[in-house]
């Protein structure tokens, strides 16, 4: 605790702050859409909100202290992505064992060293070029917003620019104080949103069945991995944390494990707001930027033990100050994946591809953007390499020829 006390900074406490205020900003309407598709209870709905939150919580915690890495972990954005189609057409108590299927899948390959040795064969170039790409439209997104509320994303903007040259460290949180100060004054918070309630667990008894689990279970399981995962560790390998991903993924997969019952679909390491907490607005010491991931792991355990209550205050703040929020927040993640992605000249083309097809937000067989862009990377890095290897070759042999 003492070492706690020591590297505590206001900053990290701040980044930490930032990364839940996104996550329950953004991520969290597709939870409540798939839940309304499903005709989901009101208690059970908040039952999964508390579900993935606590899990958040406790893991990213835990996590952060033991590895003295800010590892920010968050419920599965494209796993409630692909629940909002699959949850209808199952009971939620079959949806549950699906979950514990994918969540015992997870684990198996993490503790299985399988994970960590993709991870050690991927380039950097292309692990920053999909990292830069996830978080491309964070960044474009800010200036979006400047058409819908030019007063208040300027501002944000210009108070965000006076002190990184003043006071870099504190530059987000002036950007929150303001932009929370200006919404208010303009009367754009709606405080209709906000809504009295606390979470209460509600437990459902798993069911098998083999339809469930091939349609919702091994998708949420490989979205999970190379949705999530892939590029969450990407984000701690450009930072320069060289943690192996196996006690993370298989910690979560445990977490998810424990509270699927409680309607948590999947818990696992985060990319987007993991930039945020990892960079130098953090801290300007990496080896203490581990506070911000104990910090958002305590904030999401309040918010899940508030359950609805808080997550109806960050509704009711306006979306274009969350958009200028999160793209000033990445500024620094943006350019660390871009400074990455192109420094090796022979990884420049694939690295380029990466970042593309990821940033183009597509979807393929019901993939999305980051793990094609792998895909894409890696092909187009082996052909490269290979084709570049091939008149070296030749050359020597015809060298050896002419000896």
């Amino acid at each position: 605790m003492d070492r706690l006390g020591k590297d505590f900074s206001l900053s990290a406490l701040v980044a930490g702050l930032i990364a839940v205020i996104i996550s329950y900003a953004g991520p969290l309407i597709i939870v409540f859409q798939a839940a309304h598709q499903a005709q989901l209870s009101n208690e059970v709905t908040a039952s999964w909100i508390w579900a993935i939150s606590i899990g958040s919580g406790l893991t990213g915690m835990l996590l952060s202290w033991k590895l003295r890495v800010p590892v920010i972990t968050a419920w599965s954005t494209p796993g409630a992505a692909l629940l909002v189609s699959m949850l209808p057409s199952v009971s939620l108590a079959q949806a549950v064992g699906a979950y514990i299927v994918a969540s015992l899948l997870i684990a198996v390959i993490a503790l299985s060293g399988a994970f960590d040795k993709l991870m050690s064969r991927l380039p950097k170039a292309i692990a920053a070029a999909m990292l830069a790409g996830i978080l491309f439209r964070f960044g474009a997104e800010l200036f979006n917003s400047i058409s819908l509320q030019p007063v208040l994303v300027l501002t944000m903007l210009a108070t965000y620019l006076l002190f990184k040259r003043l006071s870099p460290r504190y530059a987000i949180l002036a950007v929150l104080i303001v932009g929370g100060g200006l919404a208010s004054s303009l009367g754009h918070l709606d405080s209709q949103a906000l809504v009295l309630e606390m979470a209460t667990p509600v437990w459902t008894t798993p069911q098998w069945n083999w339809s469930a689990i091939i349609n919702i279970g091994l998708p949420l399981a490989l979205v999970s991995l190379t949705g999530q995962s892939v590029p969450g560790i990407a984000v701690l390998r450009t930072s320069g944390y060289q943690t192996p991903a196996r006690p993370i993924v298989s910690v979560t997969a445990i977490g998810s494990l424990l509270l699927a019952p409680f309607a948590c679909h999947g818990v696992n390491l985060a990319a987007i707001t993991a930039a945020i907490c990892t960079g130098r607005e953090a801290h300007e010491n990496a080896d203490k930027r581990y506070i911000a991931g104990i910090a958002c792991g305590a904030f999401y355990l309040l918010m899940g033990t508030f359950g609805a209550t808080l997550a109806s205050v960050f509704a009711a703040l306006p979306r274009e100050m969350i958009a200028a929020l999160a793209g000033l927040a990445l500024f620094g993640a943006i350019a660390t994946g871009l400074t990455g992605a192109m420094a090796d000249e022979k990884q420049r083309e694939p690295a380029l591809i990466t970042f593309l097809v990821t940033a183009s937000g597509m979807s393929f067989l019901g993939l999305g953007a980051a793990f094609w862009g792998l895909i894409f990377g890696l092909l187009a890095h082996f052909a490269l390499s290979y084709t570049r290897a091939r008149p070296a070759q030749s050359e020597h042999v015809s060298l050896g020829e002419q000896r």
